[in-house]
């Protein structure tokens, strides 16, 4: 808990806060009308059913979160196994999530909604590993030591734009073969190496290890600007990194934004480990940990996190980036769940404590009471209710001139101040 402290601000903390107005982006909105049944399509292919045999023990791993209609998807990866012959079995393919324990990340992957009696399959979980291969340089290679002992290997996993590095391949079934099914031994190894490195070595590493272990193919999930599934696919592992590296320029274009180029504060109602990886998907936010290049659009002076949500159970990963936090998100973190993916991935800045004022109102007051060269009165604040909620949003009286001559922008209220409860609380946005 931290103390109550008397901070000594020059002029106070009682700054004017523009109006903000609820404004919509628009962004492409097609969607899968049944996710199973395109999944149970791509398993009825002629090049799929050949890398199964009946009786063949299938491990299909997953586990990132934030994932659309995770759950149908393994669903019917498991009955296009069983119409095969095969007997599939369900692993989490998490790193360090979950608290680094077995039990934390079976509770983790039931909580999206892949449980026993759902999908048809049962689960087993286990930190253990085994090392299959190694990298040039000596790095060990490893793998869940449970899906090891499998005939077969099928991993689901969405494709996306990372969080923290860019290139050709970044989030997807090969990071998944890497650091999914290494666990936290097989992820620490890979992130010794960096991840501005990730682009060239995750490929690699995903060649040898399919080499020495039984992959079958895994399913890739593309989801719109709306978090809803768009396109899956089977992939091959003769054909896998390659296509992946198509399908990932696909969800790039597919991905929402924040469709400003400037914004001097981005206030963000929540963020969590369900929602990103990093927290706050940098990505919308255009700001990543220290040395990180290929982020910084939008430009945004400061970043403000009100909440930590409640699905991510403390998890406070990314909480570093911004500038300012609030009293009750820093009285919701789990230290030992955040310091485990923190330290499991290198970036030990992700876990470093913003200033954390004691409300909303506050919190928002200091950022704009410190920003740079911005005149009193013509902030750009944008608010958001985390970064896969991006469709509505306010955005203060200043900017929206720009808003009208916009093609994919519209108002839909008129400005109305912040509207703080007499605790300095915000209200939720919806």
């Amino acid at each position: 808990m931290i103390p109550n402290l008397e901070i000594p601000i020059a002029g106070g903390l009682d700054v004017p806060l523009p109006k903000m107005a609820l404004v919509r982006q628009r962004f492409d909105d097609s969607k899968l009308s049944d996710v199973g049944q395109a999944v149970r399509a791509q398993m009825q292919r002629s090049d799929v059913q050949e890398q199964v045999r009946p009786g063949m023990k299938v491990a299909i791993g997953a586990g990132s979160r934030g994932i659309a209609n995770i759950a149908e998807a393994v669903k019917a990866t498991v009955q296009g196994l069983k119409q095969m012959g095969a007997e599939p079995f369900i692993f989490p393919a998490m790193g360090s999530h979950g608290g680094a324990t077995a039990e934390g990340q079976q509770a983790l992957i039931e909580s999206f909604g892949i449980c026993e009696d759902y999908v048809g399959a049962p689960i087993r979980a286990s930190m253990e590993t085994v090392q299959v291969s190694e990298l040039d340089d000596g790095t060990p290679l490893h793998i869940d030591r449970i899906a090891s002992e499998a005939d077969g290997i099928v991993l689901i996993n969405r494709i996306k734009p990372h969080t923290t590095f860019r290139g050709r391949i970044e989030s997807g079934v090969v990071k998944m073969v890497v650091i999914g099914m290494g666990k936290i031994q097989g992820a620490t190894l890979m992130h010794w190496q960096g991840m501005d490195r990730f682009p060239e070595v995750l490929p690699d590493a995903a060649s040898r290890i399919m080499a020495k272990v039984p992959f079958l193919f895994g399913i890739g999930m593309i989801e719109n600007a709306y978090d809803q599934t768009a396109y899956v696919e089977a992939l091959l592992p003769e054909t896998l990194i390659e296509r992946e590296m198509e399908l990932l320029e696909i969800a790039k274009k597919r991905m929402g934004r924040l469709l400003f180029s400037n914004i001097d504060v981005l206030v963000i109602d929540q963020m969590g480990k369900e929602i990103s990886g990093a927290g706050f998907d940098p990505n919308i936010s255009g700001r990543n940990n220290r040395g990180v290049e290929g982020f910084g659009d939008p430009k945004v002076q400061k970043i403000v996190v009100l909440s930590l949500s409640e699905k991510t159970k403390g998890n406070a990963t990314g909480l570093g980036v911004a500038d300012v936090i609030t009293r009750r998100l820093y009285d919701a973190i789990d230290y030992s769940s955040t310091y485990a993916n923190i330290i499991t991935s290198c970036y030990l800045d992700g876990a470093l404590v913003p200033i954390p004022m004691a409300s909303d109102r506050e919190a928002i007051q200091l950022a704009v009471k410190t920003l740079v060269r911005v005149i009193r009165g013509e902030e750009r604040i944008v608010r958001i209710q985390d970064t896969l909620s991006i469709e509505t949003i306010s955005v203060s009286e200043p900017m929206l001139p720009e808003v009208e001559n916009h093609p994919e922008l519209s108002i839909l209220e008129n400005p109305e101040p912040f509207g703080f409860q007499q605790n300095g609380i915000l209200p939720p946005m919806f």
